[in-house]
């Protein structure tokens, strides 16, 4: 039988139909926008990737110390790039300007240090463009000159640094204006020599040790594989490697406070070995050449021996003496060893383990090399052999030779000379032979200034942190990820995606019943 209404008789389902069809069209548009969200997600990883390492490999940066040394303030700009795999490339020293006096010149007048580090401020703004002012980190770092003052003036100095560089335009924070240790400062200058020598990040056994000679302190710090007390052990760690070091800063033995010392045992009277008496009343000065006139009243004297200056100005002779020198800095490298509570005190009552390896001498050790000029291969013998020939002769002749230097200048070399041999070999126990020994400044082109290793460790410790914060870089980043490597990254998100999109869609089938003159909606299983 024919059915006339075929075409307009639709059941109940016919309300179903239209909302199977909603829910297609519903279903088809998520899938959809899962597929735009996951590519668009891919396309912003790949390019905040591509800009972080376009930005890391070529945008320079700057850090910047301030090293607040005993004879001076220095202030070093340093600058550097972020290379593959976020590691630092150095290009070091980009300016350095020294001002005069030292900060612990300000001792009585805590105000006055203000004009110079304004001076050096003014100096870094030069050498950092004005548009990184304010992510460079500025530090100020106080040493053995400061350590020595009573902590109350180490505070008003220090105080009146931090008001300063808070205005400088430069990233800073108060506790970045410090007087650090002499174990701190030893430390960065092991840190630079090795990493100058290629040995920072490799094997221990492989560094070298590196001895100090300052003006107001002495650092000894090298590897050591002997048990150390916890007091003088440090732990370095660069990369996947960590060091154990001995680190030791003798304070009052630099070469301007141990020879300030020598004087007061002069005047006192201490020093028999420095002050022999030819005469009744009539004291020699061993470690000056003969002919040399002291001004005693620019001579920095303890209270005590204020009392005795007038009288011992007219009994003070100069008589270079090389052998005798070396005995009174002896006496005062020993000063206290019948203290010593450790199995190995070469130097006064502090523990000093049996020196292992190769070392770099700095500072002083190398003017005074560099002074006498003697041959690196056999040094201290021929710097015994220099000072025995330079304190014995005539200052008279001794200034006709060397007329561009100033008369204490050139005077001290006879103690530095002495004081040295007392210390590396009398002391230290470096054989007069020694080829394990250098003496150096800087190394190629870089300088072995502690400064640039405080600068290489704290940088390295901000990108740690910085890689370590930047979880998508460090989730995808690898020393060979490339663009080819994203799209194949992208490919396979694409193919998963696919499949889990299609799962749980549903199959609709439409079909119309004769009998019942309606049409029906059924749905299929999954595909």
């Amino acid at each position: 039988m024919r059915r006339p209404h075929v075409r307009n008789q639709v059941g109940p389902n016919s309300t179903d139909q239209h909302k199977m069809d909603a829910t297609i069209k519903l279903h088809t548009r998520s899938i959809k926008s899962k597929l735009i969200t996951i590519i668009t997600l891919i396309v912003l990883l790949s390019c905040y990737y591509l800009l972080k390492s376009k930005t890391k490999s070529f945008s320079k940066k700057y850090g910047i110390i301030i090293d607040g040394g005993s004879t001076g303030t220095r202030i070093h700009v340093f600058g550097y790039r972020i290379g593959s795999g976020g590691k630092a490339v150095f290009d070091f020293e980009e300016g350095a300007l020294k001002v005069n006096p030292g900060l612990s010149a300000y001792a009585e007048d805590p105000e006055g240090v203000g004009g110079s580090v304004e001076e050096l401020v003014e100096f870094g703004k030069g050498k950092v463009p004005r548009e990184l002012w304010g992510e460079t980190e500025v530090r100020l770092m106080a040493t053995a000159g400061v350590r020595l003052l009573d902590l109350e003036v180490q505070d008003q100095i220090l105080n009146v640094c931090r008001r300063i560089l808070r205005k400088s335009g430069f990233k800073f924070q108060d506790s970045w204006a410090s007087v650090i240790t002499g174990s701190d400062e030893g430390l960065y200058a092991w840190v630079v020599a090795n990493y100058a020598l290629g040995a920072l990040g490799g094997d221990p056994l492989e560094t070298s040790g590196i001895i100090e000679l300052g003006g107001a302190s002495a650092q000894v710090t090298f590897v050591s594989m002997e048990p150390v007390p916890p007091e003088f052990s440090r732990t370095v760690k660069f990369g996947n490697i960590s060091y154990n070091i001995y680190s030791h800063s003798f304070l009052h033995l630099g070469q301007i406070a141990a020879f300030e010392a020598l004087r007061e045992s002069l005047v006192s009277g201490d020093h028999h070995l420095a002050a022999e008496s030819l005469e009744k009343g009539i004291f020699m000065d061993p470690c000056t050449p003969k002919g040399y006139s002291h001004v005693v009243e620019s001579w920095k004297l303890s209270p005590r021996s204020l009392t005795e200056k007038n009288r011992f100005v007219s009994t003070l002779h100069s008589r270079g003496n090389f052998s005798e020198c070396r005995s009174a800095a002896l006496k005062l490298l020993q000063k206290g060893k019948e203290r010593c509570s450790y199995q190995h005190c070469h130097i006064g009552s502090i523990f000093v383990p049996k020196l292992q390896g190769k070392f770099l001498a700095t500072e002083n050790f190398f003017h005074t090399s560099k002074f006498f000029g003697p041959d690196q291969r056999a040094f201290l013998l021929n710097l015994m052999i220099a000072g025995e020939q330079f304190c014995g002769e005539d200052w008279s002749r001794l200034k006709k030779k060397h007329q561009s230097f100033k008369d204490e200048d050139l005077a001290l070399y006879c103690f530095s000379a002495a004081y040295i041999v007392a210390l590396l070999h009398d002391s230290l126990g470096i054989a007069i032979d020694d080829q394990r020994i250098g003496f150096a400044n800087q190394v190629g082109n870089i300088p072995l200034d502690w400064a640039l290793g405080a600068f290489i460790l704290h940088t390295n410790a901000a990108l740690d942190m910085e890689v370590h914060s930047d979880w998508i870089v460090n989730i995808i980043s690898d020393d060979s990820l490339t663009l080819l490597s994203l799209i194949g990254i992208a490919i396979v998100l694409i193919f998963v995606a696919w499949p889990i999109s299609k799962w749980g869609k549903h199959q609709f089938k439409t079909f119309y019943d004769l009998e019942r003159g309606w049409y029906i909606v059924t749905r299929g299983g999954k595909s």
